[in-house]
């Protein structure tokens, strides 16, 4: 099942909570809260491109399955790490935030963002 696709965000569930605990300023938290991100997807074969875009704020990764990348995270620090494909999930862990990626149904993505005991999810549709 290909993750290929732009996907927009739906819903999402402890926004404020997870953006605090990775250290995102209040202004910011605010701001980003109500946006619908676009996330889009190019995948060819165990490469991958992933592009979000929050309002005026773009983060791209590209990364090989299974090969140490420099991956972006959300505070925009770049970091080293392996992403794993499970089925249909992507897996990495970022600076001690687990990121699950599923595609579910082929039209539906769930991310799920693990830090501690705070989870963030969310969840978007294929456009």
């Amino acid at each position: 099942m290909s993750f290929s696709g732009k996907y927009q965000l739906e819903s999402q569930e402890n926004f404020e909570a997870f953006m605090k605990a990775v250290g995102l300023p209040d202004e910011l938290i605010q701001k980003g809260k109500d946006i619908k991100s676009v996330s889009e997807i190019e995948q060819t074969g165990d490469n991958f491109k992933i592009t979000v875009t929050t309002g005026s704020k773009v983060l791209l990764n590209s990364f090989q399955i299974g090969k140490e990348s420099e991956l972006e995270t959300l505070t925009g620090e770049k970091v080293k790490s392996t992403v794993q494909l499970d089925g249909n999930k992507l897996k990495v862990c970022l600076k001690g935030i687990e990121s699950v990626t599923e595609l579910v149904a082929g039209n539906t993505l769930v991310n799920t963002l693990t830090l501690g005991s705070i989870v963030y999810k969310r969840t978007s549709k294929r456009m």
